[in-house]
């Protein structure tokens, strides 16, 4: 059976983007390919599982037959490091992995594991990706952004912790880059790799809209009142504005994907913002979303006039920076019900990716 294991050099580098496409141009190659993230961080509960996010993505885009909790064998809750230095169990934590891994590739060609940030995240437990790595015995993938010097100290540093746990490094990715510095990083990173006897498998160019998060997703993270009728919640969000300036200032603010952040008794910006929305024609909407702060909802008839619109509308407790704030700082992930940008990660590997050199490697 062969085996590939997609690390990378931090958070946010596009491992799960390029572990969707990588997974998708398998299944073109071969019979049968299964999926595990053998250690997450981020969790939904299904039936009363704790599953990681990026296992229940796979398991719901590519409609995996498996059991769903084989996939995603250790989902680390809050407190669980604290309790493991408190109460060390190895065995315990291979076991687990080790036993989804045995029923898990039964019958398949191929088995791609997702890790879960650096080489080095889950040491803490005893489990970091290089453990993991070593203990499924695969070869590794490791995912960089684009860059040269950074991309080429940010990979050596990483592989390193895996050479000395006796794993081979297949190659690397080269992901995020800027379309303008396209050839000249795909040029140098190559060379500078291949110094070091690594090979560079892929370089794919930055997609912002790979970037942008969904209402859906901001939702998620918010946990607001949603004071419409769910439509909308897959608009894209491209920028966020906070609604603390004149009505006639706003009108030269708003461009597409533009979520505002306001209190609800800003009305004037407030119906500035469902003037933009209405004026644009009905494939490009200017106004993503609106949540309103200070748990203050628009007067009832502006928000019934709102809700005939298939603007999102959301109401929070907190003021309108707090929540600015939080969302700047989200490191959103792709979702299951993001069906446009998975689309756009698989296109990318395939057109990118030297996916003949993977299938013959691992």
């Amino acid at each position: 059976m062969k085996q590939v294991f997609v690390a990378a050099t931090r958070q946010n580098d596009g491992k799960t983007t390029f572990s969707l496409g990588l997974f998708n141009a398998l299944q073109k190659r071969f019979n049968s390919v299964g999926y595990m993230k053998p250690v997450g961080q981020q969790y939904v509960m299904v039936d009363e599982k704790r599953i990681d996010k990026d296992a229940f993505l796979f398991h719901k885009e590519f409609k995996l037959k498996d059991k769903i909790q084989l996939t995603s064998p250790i989902a680390v809750p809050k407190g669980f490091t604290q309790d493991y230095i408190d109460s060390p169990d190895t065995e315990r934590i291979y076991k687990k992995i080790t036993d989804a891994h045995t029923e898990l590739k039964i019958g398949k060609d191929v088995m791609l594991y997702e890790g879960t940030g650096h080489a080095g995240v889950g040491s803490v437990f005893d489990a970091s990706n290089a453990d993991t790595a070593k203990l499924l015995g695969s070869k590794v993938i490791l995912v960089t952004v684009g860059g040269i010097g950074k991309s080429i100290d940010e990979i050596m540093m990483n592989a390193a912790m895996f050479k000395e746990k006796g794993v081979d490094i297949l190659g690397v990715i080269v992901n995020k880059v800027l379309p303008e510095k396209y050839d000249k990083i795909k040029n140098y990173t190559t060379r500078g790799f291949n110094r070091f006897g690594i090979d560079v498998l892929g370089v794919m160019p930055l997609i912002t809209q790979l970037t942008y998060p969904t209402i859906a997703a901001i939702i998620d993270e918010l946990k607001p009142d949603v004071l419409s009728n769910g439509h909308g919640l897959n608009n894209m969000v491209k920028k966020f504005m906070i609604g603390d300036m004149m009505p006639h200032y706003a009108l030269d603010k708003f461009t597409d994907g533009t979520l505002m952040i306001v209190p609800g008794n800003r009305e004037g910006v407030i119906l500035t913002a469902l003037t933009e929305h209405l004026m644009k024609d009905e494939i490009k909407k200017q106004v993503s979303g609106i949540i309103f702060t200070d748990d203050v909802a628009p007067h009832p008839k502006i928000l019934s006039l709102l809700q005939k619109t298939n603007i999102p509308l959301l109401q929070v407790k907190k003021d309108a920076f707090s929540i600015a704030t939080k969302i700047n700082n989200v490191i959103f992930k792709i979702r299951a019900d993001e069906s446009e940008k998975i689309a756009i990660a698989e296109e990318m590997v395939e057109k990118y990716v030297d996916l003949d050199k993977i299938c013959n490697s691992i």
